[in-house]
C-alpha cells in the first residue's frame, strides 16, 4: 500500500510539472493571451495543498514564467495587457507560497518542531524569490510600488502573524527594492514596523533600512533635498518610538541598538543639523531614565558606540560639548564603562588637537570626564588597577595642558574651573593633576609679567599676584595628601616664576613653604638630599631677594646641609652651597670669604667621613669627596675669586695624592681617573698660556710619581705632600 501511494505522489508531481511546462508552450505559441495562461496555472496550483510540495511547485512556476510576463515591451504584451497583469500574477503566487510557507510550521508533532522550523528556514528563498521578481519588472515604477505592490506584500506580512516570516520578508521588501522607493514610501513601510509579532528582531531591520538610505543619501548630494522633503528623519525617530512602545519585552540592548542606527543615519544624511543629534540622544535618555545603571555588557557597549559616534564624525570635541543630553547619557554608565567613555573624549580631543578655549566649555567637558578625575563609586578605590589608573590620569593631565585661551581673564577662568574638579579627585590623583595645572597657571604668569596687578574695573583682574594665590591654596592641598616632594619641587616652580615678575615677598614665601615641608614632612634620607639640592639649586638662580632675605634663605640651606644623615651627602650639599654666595650674572653677591669656608667645611667632612670608613671598615674609603672639592676650588679659581689661590689648589692636590698612596684607602679606579683628568685639565691649562696660564702657572705637577695603578701603567705628575699641607686644610672653619 505504501508502495502504491509512494508511486501515485510520484506521478502526480510528475504531471504537475507537466502541465506547468505545457502551460509555458502554450503561451509562447500565442494562441491565447499569456495573462489567461498564466492565471488558469496559478489557479491550478491550488490544487497542491501539501506545503513542501506546493511550495516547489509555486517556485517552478515562478520560473518557467518569469521571461512571459506582461512587462514593458515584452514579445506576449498584447494590446489590452498591462504591467499590472504581471503585477498581480507575481503577487498572487507570493501570497499562496507564503501561506504555504507559514503553514510549514503547523505539520507533523510537536517534538519535531525544531526540525520543521529549519526546514523552514532553508525554503524561505522559494518565497522571497516573489518579491525579487517583482523588483526586476521594468513596468513597476514607484507609483505602481506605492499604490499597489508595497501595501499588499505588507498585507501579507502583517497578517501571517509569524515571526521567521515578517522577519524574512521585511528584510526582503528593503534589500530587493530601490533606495528611492523606501525613501518616497517611508511612512507605509515603517507602519507596519509597530504592528510585527514582539519577537522579530525589528531593530536589524530598521537597522538596514537606516543603512541603505545612508549609502543612497552618500551616493550622490543631488539627493539630499529628497530626504528633507519627504521628513525621513522625523518619520524614522517616530517609528523607532513607536517600536519601543509597541514592544515591551523588548531589551534595552535594542532599544539602544535602534538609537545607534538612526543616530549614525543622522550624522551620514544631516550632519550639520545637531538638533537631530542631540533629539536622538535625548530619546535614548529618555528610555533610559529611571532605570538602575545598565548591567549588560552588549547594551555597555552600544551606548559608548552611541556616545563615539559624534566624535568620530565631527573630529572635534567642542561640537559634542554643544550637545545637551550627551552628558545625560554618560550618567546612565556605571563606573567603569564611564571611565572607558572618559578616555575615548579625551583620546579624540588629542588625536584631533582639539584646543577648548572658554571655561564653561570646560565645566562640560570635565562633567562628561568625572569618572577620571573622582571617584563615583565608592568600592572602585578598593579596586583599582594600577598601571591602568597611571595610564588614565596621564591622560588627564595631557588634556589639561590642551586648555588655553589667549585672553587672560578667559584663561585664568578656565584655570579655576579645572582647579574646582580635580581638587575633588582625592589623594590617589592629586599627584598626577595638579602638576599640569601648575605649569599652565606658572605659562599664564609669565603671560602677565608686565601687568602691574592694578584693580581695574569692576572686576579684579588675572594679575601675577591672583594667581600665585591660587598655586599657593593648591600645592598646599597637594602637600597634604602625602606628596611632600613633589609639593616641595611645584613650590620651587613657582618661587622661580615670582622672581622673573619680580614679586620677592612672593617667592620668598614660596621658598618658606619649601623649606617648612623639608623640615616637617621629608623624612626619607635620600629625598632629603634631593630636596635640598634642589632648593640650593632654585636659590642659587634668584636675583630678586634683597640681602636679608638672601641670607636668612642661604643660612637655611647650608645649615639643613650639614645636618644630613649620611657625611658624603653633608659634604656634597655644603660645597654645593658655596654657589649661592658666587653667582657670576649677579652683581653684588660675589662673597669669596663664604665661599671659601664651604669649600673648607667639605674638606672638614670629607676627611670625617675617611676617618667613620677607617674605624668601622679598617679602610678609608676612596678619595672621590676630595677629587670633587678640588674641582669646586678649580671653578672659583677660574671665576676670579681671591680666596680661592693656587697655593690651596696645590695644597688639596697634594693632600688627594697622599691618600691616594696611603695603603688603608680603598682602590677606586673611578676616583683615580677622575684625578688623573682633573690633572691633566690643569696642565691643559696651564698650556694654553694667556691669562689663564699665567693663573694656573704656580701649581707645580713637575714631578713624576707613580700611585697605585701603576700596575695598568697609569701615571700622574704631582709634588710630594707636607704636614703643614694637610693641617691648612683641615683646621676647624664654621663659625
Amino acid at each position: 500500500m505504501a508502495f502504491r501511494l509512494l508511486i501515485y505522489t510520484n506521478l502526480c508531481n510528475m504531471l504537475e510539472i507537466y502541465c506547468l511546462d505545457l502551460g509555458s508552450v502554450y503561451i509562447k505559441s500565442k494562441e491565447a493571451p499569456a495573462k489567461d495562461v498564466l492565471k488558469d496555472l496559478v489557479e491550478m496550483c491550488r490544487g497542491v495543498q501539501h506545503p513542501v510540495r506546493g511550495l516547489f511547485l509555486r517556485s517552478y512556476l515562478a520560473q518557467a514564467s518569469r521571461d512571459k510576463l506582461l512587462d514593458l515591451g515584452s514579445k506576449y504584451e498584447g494590446a489590452e495587457d498591462t504591467v499590472m497583469d504581471a503585477v498581480e500574477f507575481v503577487l498572487q503566487n507570493f501570497t499562496e507560497m507564503n501561506k504555504l510557507w507559514v503553514r510549514m510550521q503547523h505539520q507533523g508533532p510537536v517534538w519535531v518542531k525544531e526540525k520543521l522550523e529549519k526546514e523552514r528556514s532553508e525554503l524561505r528563498d522559494l518565497v522571497g524569490k516573489n518579491l525579487h521578481v517583482l523588483s526586476q519588472i521594468e513596468g513597476v515604477d514607484l507609483a505602481i510600488y506605492r499604490d499597489t505592490v508595497l501595501p499588499r506584500v505588507l498585507e501579507q506580512v502583517v497578517n501571517c502573524k509569524d515571526e521567521l516570516a515578517q522577519y524574512y520578508l521585511m528584510d526582503c521588501i528593503i534589500q530587493v527594492f530601490p533606495d528611492e522607493y523606501h525613501l518616497q514610501t517611508l511612512e507605509t513601510l515603517l507602519g507596519a514596523c509597530p504592528q510585527l509579532q514582539p519577537t522579530v528582531d525589528v531593530k536589524t531591520v530598521l537597522s538596514r533600512l537606516m543603512a541603505r538610505l545612508s549609502n543612497y543619501a552618500a551616493s550622490s548630494v543631488d539627493v539630499l533635498p529628497e530626504f528633507l522633503q519627504v521628513e525621513a528623519f522625523a518619520k524614522l525617530s517616530s517609528a523607532i518610538g513607536k517600536v519601543i512602545e509597541a514592544q515591551v519585552d523588548m531589551p534595552i540592548v535594542g532599544a539602544v541598538a535602534l538609537y545607534v542606527s538612526l543616530l549614525t543615519f543622522t550624522l551620514h544624511v544631516h550632519p550639520e543639523r545637531l538638533d537631530y543629534v542631540d533629539h536622538v540622544l535625548g530619546a535614548c535618555v529618555k528610555k533610559l531614565s529611571g532605570k538602575p545603571k545598565l548591567e549588560d555588557i552588549r547594551a555597555k557597549k552600544q551606548i559608548v558606540a552611541l556616545l563615539s559616534a559624534p566624535l568620530e564624525k565631527y573630529n572635534d570635541i567642542v561640537t559634542a560639548l554643544t550637545l545637551s543630553n550627551y552628558p545625560h547619557v554618560m550618567d546612565c554608565l556605571d563606573y567603569e564603562t564611564n571611565k572607558v567613555m572618559a578616555m575615548v573624549i579625551i583620546q579624540s580631543a588629542m588625536k584631533n588637537n582639539t584646543r577648548i578655549s572658554t571655561a564653561d566649555k570646560v565645566e562640560v567637558l570635565f562633567e562628561l570626564i568625572k569618572g577620571l578625575i573622582k571617584d563615583l563609586d565608592e568600592t572602585a578605590t578598593d579596586e583599582l588597577d594600577e598601571e591602568d589608573f597611571k595610564e588614565e590620569q596621564n591622560y588627564v593631565a595631557r588634556l589639561i595642558h590642551m586648555l588655553y585661551n589667549d585672553d587672560s581673564e578667559e584663561m585664568l577662568k578656565i584655570i579655576c574651573a579645572v582647579r574646582k574638579h580635580i581638587m575633588a579627585g582625592g589623594s590617589q590623583r592629586l599627584p598626577f593633576t595638579v602638576p599640569p595645572l601648575i605649569f599652565s597657571a606658572l605659562r599664564l604668569v609669565r603671560k602677565l609679567q608686565d601687568q602691574d596687578g592694578n584693580v581695574v574695573g569692576e572686576e579684579e583682574p588675572a594679575t601675577p599676584k591672583k594667581v600665585f594665590q591660587l598655586l599657593n591654596e593648591t600645592i598646599e592641598a597637594l602637600s597634604s595628601v602625602s606628596s611632600p616632594e613633589l609639593a616641595l619641587r611645584l613650590y620651587l616652580q613657582c618661587a622661580e616664576a615670582a622672581n622673573d615678575c619680580d614679586l620677592e615677598p612672593v617667592a620668598y614665601e614660596f621658598f618658606t613653604q619649601a623649606f617648612i615641608l623639608y623640615e616637617e614632612e621629608v623624612a626619607d634620607s635620600k629625598a632629603q638630599v634631593t630636596a635640598l639640592h634642589l632648593i640650593i639649586g632654585a636659590l642659587q638662580r634668584m636675583n630678586v631677594f634683597g640681602v636679608e632675605n638672601r641670607d636668612t634663605l642661604t643660612h637655611k640651606a647650608t645649615g639643613h646641609s650639614a645636618k644630613l644623615l649620611k657625611k658624603p651627602d653633608q659634604c656634597r650639599a655644603v660645597y654645593a652651597c658655596s654657589h649661592l654666595f658666587w653667582v657670576d650674572d649677579q652683581d653684588g653677591i660675589k662673597d669669596g670669604e663664604r665661599v671659601l669656608l664651604c669649600l673648607k667645611r667639605a674638606l672638614r667632612i670629607a676627611n670625617a667621613a675617611q676617618q667613620i670608613a677607617n674605624a668601622t671598615r679598617g679602610c678609608s674609603g676612596p678619595v672621590s669627596l676630595f677629587v670633587e672639592i678640588l674641582n669646586k676650588y678649580l671653578y672659583f679659581f677660574e671665576k676670579g675669586s681671591p680666596q680661592i689661590t693656587s697655593a690651596a689648589i696645590q695644597g688639596l692636590i697634594e693632600l688627594i695624592t697622599n691618600e691616594m698612596q696611603s695603603d688603608s684607602t680603598t682602590p677606586d679606579p673611578a676616583s683615580d681617573a677622575f684625578f688623573a683628568s682633573t690633572i691633566r685639565y690643569i696642565q691643559f691649562q696651564k698650556q694654553k698660556g694667556g691669562v689663564m696660564g699665567e693663573k694656573f702657572g704656580p701649581i707645580k705637577t713637575m714631578r713624576l710619581m707613580k700611585t697605585r695603578n701603576n700596575q695598568s701603567g697609569v701615571f700622574m705628575e704631582v709634588p710630594r705632600i707636607s704636614v703643614k699641607t694637610i693641617q691648612h686644610f683641615l683646621l676647624p672653619c664654621w663659625a
